[in-house]
């Protein structure tokens, strides 16, 4: 069973995608799972972090910059042209760091308790301002600012900020129960898999009853994800640099929670806005999958 799963591990990401676009038209009755699911997965990710190890250096005020204020003015750049591509854009640039980031950070040889405190911190900044960004970008046009904002912060707040509050009680009242927790953070990769399939069907589903007028939009949607990908890397690969570990610094931008992403898109955004961070899921995969190919051929793995 060890060696099945070594081997079909490198594939889960192929046939999440596979699976979720030939269950398109089934997938509408589990898709109530999503946040439970990415819930899950938060509470896995921060039952290993241990506050001993969160420090906040510069380098992650930096991260946090181009998180939030970056992708604000990129909104703010793109919305003139086109609306539903600027929120597509955006939501690819401001959601958190990956769960599955500091695994990768360590196959990578950089420093995870970097990585695994900015994705804590970088999910914490997204739960306080993401009712106010997206009750004002949001589709609710005929809804209040306070309702939409109210609506989304009961809905996000609890998704995102319950799995520390459970984390940080358990370790009080059963730290042994977390540290079970804590020691199947491989779990979490599996979990990443179903909830995946789940959103791909979950958009595919929106784009099948989308007229063919939009396929430009989507393509353009899918080739800007693709920058927002590199430039992301890139960025915060020389930020790392500049503070010691560029792997962390890079892993900590580029790679990005997108099940997440899409949810926040389908929930609260133009639905099709899910298109971006959908194909972000590919190319921040293909990016990984090349650096550590890399490194394996380097005789480093």
């Amino acid at each position: 069973m060890q060696n099945f799963r070594k081997k079909i591990k490198p594939w889960m990401l192929p046939i999440a995608m596979v699976v979720g676009v030939l269950l398109h038209r089934q997938i509408g009755y589990v898709a109530f799972l999503s946040p439970y699911l990415i819930f899950v997965m938060l509470l896995i990710t921060y039952c290993k972090v241990s506050l001993r190890h969160f420090r906040i250096d510069g380098s992650m005020w930096w991260l946090l910059a181009i998180q939030v204020l970056g992708a604000s003015a990129v909104f703010a750049a793109l919305s003139p042209l086109n609306f539903s591509v600027a929120q597509s854009i955006f939501i690819c640039i401001y959601c958190p760091t990956a769960t599955a980031a500091p695994v990768i950070t360590g196959m990578l040889g950089g420093k995870v308790e970097r990585v695994a405190a900015y994705s804590l911190l970088s999910n914490l900044i997204v739960a306080i301002t993401a009712p106010a960004i997206l009750a004002f970008m949001g589709n609710g046009a005929n809804v209040s600012f306070i309702a939409s904002f109210s609506r989304i912060a009961i809905n996000v707040l609890p998704l995102i900020l319950g799995p520390l509050a459970v984390a940080m009680a358990l370790k009080v009242t059963f730290p042994r129960v977390r540290e079970e927790i804590a020691g199947h953070q491989g779990l979490s990769f599996y979990i990443w898999a179903v909830s995946l399939i789940i959103v791909v069907g979950n958009s595919v589903s929106f784009l099948m009853k989308e007229p063919a007028s939009r396929i430009p939009e989507i393509a353009v949607m899918a080739v800007l994800s693709l920058l927002a990908c590199l430039a992301q890397f890139y960025f915060g690969r020389k930020i790392g640099e500049h503070y010691g570990d560029r792997i962390a610094g890079a892993q900590s931008l580029g790679q990005k929670n997108t099940v997440l992403a899409i949810w926040l898109a389908l929930t609260y955004l133009d639905p099709i806005a899910s298109v971006g961070p959908a194909c972000y899921i590919a190319w921040h995969n293909i990016v990984n999958s090349i650096q550590i190919y890399r490194r394996a051929h380097a005789g480093m793995l």
